[in-house]
């Protein structure tokens, strides 16, 4: 989000660089002379008639191309919801999402003569934003045949956008500044650009301004200078997709390559000869490199090098082959036959399909130094550990590994560090990277593991049947979490309520207080009894506590609890089955001691 200081500091710039112009115009109107004042530079403010205006009008323009499935019109939308009938089925299409049920449909059977059928009256919504009511076919074909056909030349810029919200400081008829506006969408930005052209406000942009290219990249801009050197350059830069082939595949070899190349992928389905595979492949990760060098790395850490190319196929398409000395399922010449933004869909005609999605932070090319410099920079809690198929996380809540140079690794149990080593190893001449960790009484992480994943804040390990998840932890830096340790250490807690399911078990532990130390530190007081124990605040998906008590009584409460409520005086913790159904509640409120 902006910074509303920033954005005063700019105002404040823009009027000192209009100061000296306005000494100026008083001293002259002193003498009684006549002065003409002169609008700001383009280099300042947005001019009616430039190129930069059209260009950043022509960027916030609606672009109808994601819905061709339905209308088969790009510069036109249908605003959803909206009811269809494909090939005979009715479906309610709600979101973008539900255009691959479309697809899904016309995809099932390759010699079927596919169909769509609107329910009207529907509502589109066309370049400029605005809604227009559509009563019959007629009256869409009728917008349908203004839009042009497939892939003609239009006025949108869809190869870049803005990355909202950007502010724009507004003139008086005098030029000073008398108001600043924040937009925060393409029809906000569309409709005042509009009056900037019709010469009704005069306005310049507050920058820096960040720009996004059609792959993703984000480019900062700092004027309007570099604002229109920017968009032109990118202008035309890439497809705009202005067809009406929903699977995609029109795109060229050039394209098809960089896109590839981009980051690595992960695997995410995969069948060969109608049999599924994907438990067998699922989060291998695949490097296309641009020597036409292919680079796969298998779960178990293996490092797999081929080749691979792509051609394009008039009437058909574009091909994928990968060629591996050692994995023939993959040894294949694939059709593609889906590009999605972070996606690739490939297939061949026996049954055989792989879903591939990008992953641009993933670690293919591990080495010692980089893992030994990855383990190092934060705290690790172990989010699961199966052994001999019995699953240990449980032991380990609340207690995070700390790994430090010199192979030394400690692990956080009840507020104290307890010291161990590690080594990261490289298994035979160029294998995988592999972990080892040895702890007094905890066998279960004195295992060989090796990596098979390494993310930017997660870490799978693997040795025959065992399974280590690993989850970097780095509280310092999350506004949330430091609060939350605030508030738990600020003072002693007892039991409120305490629901499983429909029972109510509150009065078992009524004569309880907890408190939360630092470094992690779990005690409590009751029945006579002195308890220790570990916590941990963390954010996965949400924010969460783990509690672990060294105690039969208080173990009852040991979990990863989701927090749902946390203010100075109350906890409010719950405890969701896999179906998403909530088993139990936990309430801790503070005590006046």
């Amino acid at each position: 989000m902006l910074n509303p200081k920033s954005n005063i500091m700019k105002t404040n710039w823009r009027i000192l660089l209009l100061l000296p112009f306005f000494a100026l115009l008083m001293f002259t109107s002193c003498q009684e002379e006549v002065v003409d004042i002169t609008e700001p530079t383009e280099a300042e403010a947005l001019v009616a008639d430039s190129e930069l205006t059209t260009f950043v009008s022509a960027t916030s323009k609606m672009d109808g191309s994601r819905d061709n499935i339905i209308d088969r019109a790009s510069c036109i939308s249908v605003k959803l919801p909206l009811t269809v009938i494909a090939n005979g089925l009715e479906i309610i299409i709600d979101s973008e999402e539900d255009f691959e049920v479309i697809e899904a449909i016309f995809d099932e059977f390759d010699e079927d003569e596919d169909s769509l059928e609107m329910i009207f009256p529907i509502t589109i919504i066309n370049a400029d934003h605005d809604e227009v009511v559509i009563n019959n076919a007629d009256e869409l074909e009728a917008y349908v045949e203004e839009c042009g056909g497939e892939n003609e030349e239009d006025d949108d810029i869809e190869c870049i956008d803005f990355k909202y919200p950007i502010s724009f400081s507004i003139f008086n008829a005098d030029f000073l500044i008398i108001d600043t506006i924040e937009i925060e969408n393409d029809e906000q930005l569309h409709r005042f650009i509009k009056r900037v052209r019709n010469n009704e406000v005069i306005a310049s942009i507050n920058y820096p301004v960040t720009m996004v290219l059609a792959d993703g990249t984000e480019i900062e801009v700092n004027s309007n200078e570099e604002l229109h050197r920017t968009i032109k350059e990118a202008k035309d830069a890439c497809d705009e997709d202005d067809d009406n082939d929903h699977n995609d595949d029109d795109f060229t070899k050039e394209r098809l390559d960089n896109y590839l190349v981009k980051c690595p992928w992960l695997v995410n389905e995969f069948k060969r000869n109608a049999v599924a595979l994907t438990d067998r492949y699922f989060d291998y990760a695949i490097n296309f490199k641009e020597d036409g060098v292919v680079v796969m790395r298998a779960r178990n850490g293996d490092m797999l090098t081929g080749t691979w190319e792509t051609r394009i196929v008039m009437g058909r398409g574009a091909k994928l082959k990968m060629e591996f000395e050692n994995l023939a399922d993959f040894t294949l010449e694939w059709f593609i036959y889906e590009i999605a933004e972070g996606k690739v869909k490939i297939y061949d005609g026996d049954g055989g399909r792989i879903i591939m999605h990008r992953n641009c932070d993933v670690v293919i090319d591990h080495t010692i130094e980089r893992v030994e410099n990855y383990l190092q920079e934060c705290l690790w809690r172990i989010a699961r550990l199966s052994v001999d198929n019995t699953d240990n996380e449980k032991d380990y809540i609340g207690t995070p590994l700390k790994f430090f140079e010199n192979n030394v690794v400690k692990i956080r149990i009840n507020g104290e560090l307890v010291e161990g080593t590690y080594e990261v190893f490289v298994v035979n001449a160029g294998g995988p990277i592999g972990l080892t960790i040895e702890l007094e009484g905890r066998p279960d992480l004195k295992l060989h593991w090796l990596i098979t994943f390494l993310g930017p804040d997660l870490i799978k390990l693997e040795n025959n049947h065992n399974r280590m998840v690993l989850k970097r932890h780095c509280p310092d830096v999350d506004d949330d979490l430091n609060y939350i340790d605030d508030v738990l250490m600020s003072g002693i807690w007892k039991v409120a309520s305490y629901m499983v399911q429909d029972a109510d078990l509150t009065e078992n532990y009524l004569d309880y207080v907890i408190g939360f130390g630092e470094e992690g530190k779990l005690f409590a007081e009751g029945d006579g009894r002195n308890i220790v124990g570990s916590w941990l605040s963390y954010r996965h998906e949400g924010l969460f506590l783990g509690v672990k008590f060294d105690d039969d009584i208080l173990g009852e409460f040991n979990h990863r609890w989701r927090i749902k409520e946390i203010t100075p005086n109350r906890i409010e913790l719950k405890d969701y089955s896999a179906t998403g159904a909530i088993e139990r509640v936990l309430v801790l409120e503070a005590t006046n001691n």
